[in-house]
């Protein structure tokens, strides 16, 4: 009976010293620390559902003051397809730009065809590029690694996956309470730092969808001007693949 009771007393402190070894080596025994990638795949998810449909409205300011309005409709359908229309000015109306990928085509009615774009080219002129306009999931264009964290933030570096992606890198700077983003910077290929742009104003747009509305997006390289994307609507809705074809730019009739 005694041998018994000092190989019970040894075994708890065995289990005393070995988890307090767990704590001094500072392991999480129920879940693992999270890697660029995973902070990435959530900021995605809170951003927007995979497949969705968005009215934006776009502004621009030009540095003389002058500023011109957009209002623009989206779908998106999984990782790569998004198709946008031009619901206003009026001298727009018929206008729309498909992505599919890599690859980007834009339609206007008088020509009568689509156009190749790349996506450093802008459909609506300012700071804006066909690239933040049909924006894809981050993920999906880059890889991620945490450059640094606190007890409020992360801020991680994105790198992208191939020279197809508009920018080479993006700082980003995620806050932990939501996982949203509230800031990043975009930088060329060469290394210099080519615009920034902040995320404000989080709104809930429903369907569990609580996201930054405000898009706001200057440059280094344009004192004084800035263009600001307006998040209106964001609604999880699927489409049909057909409906994200060259063939199919001219049909889309939008109110």
């Amino acid at each position: 009976m005694l041998l018994e009771v000092k190989k019970g007393r040894v075994n708890i402190m065995k289990k005393k010293i070995l988890l307090l070894l767990v704590l001094m080596m500072g392991i999480n025994i129920f879940s693992a620390e999270l890697t660029g990638n995973d902070i990435l795949k959530i900021v995605d998810k809170n951003l927007a559902p995979r497949d969705n449909e968005m009215y934006k409205k776009i502004t621009n300011i030009e540095s003389n003051g002058k500023t011109k309005e957009f209002i623009l409709y989206s779908a998106k359908k999984g990782d790569d397809k998004i198709l946008s229309a031009f619901l206003s000015p009026a001298s727009e109306k018929g206008r729309t730009t498909l992505r599919v990928g890599d690859n980007m085509w834009s339609y206007i009615p008088a020509v009568k065809r689509p156009i190749r774009i790349t996506s450093m080219q802008s459909v609506i002129g300012g700071l804006f590029n066909n690239s933040d306009i049909m924006k894809v999931d981050f993920l999906t264009e880059y890889d991620a690694k945490i450059l640094e964290q606190n007890d409020k933030e992360y801020i991680i570096e994105l790198k992208a996956k191939s020279k197809d992606i508009a920018y080479d890198k993006i700082k980003m700077w995620v806050s932990k309470e939501n996982t949203l983003p509230y800031k990043y910077e975009a930088y060329t290929y060469s290394g210099m730092l080519y615009k920034v742009i902040e995320l404000t104003k989080i709104k809930d747009f429903g369907n569990g969808i609580v996201r930054p509305s405000l898009v706001t997006t200057t440059s280094p390289f344009q004192k004084g001007a800035k263009s600001m994307m307006e998040y209106l609507k964001v609604t999880p809705k699927e489409f049909p693949e057909e409906m994200f074809t060259q063939a199919n730019m001219s049909k889309i009739n939008i109110k």
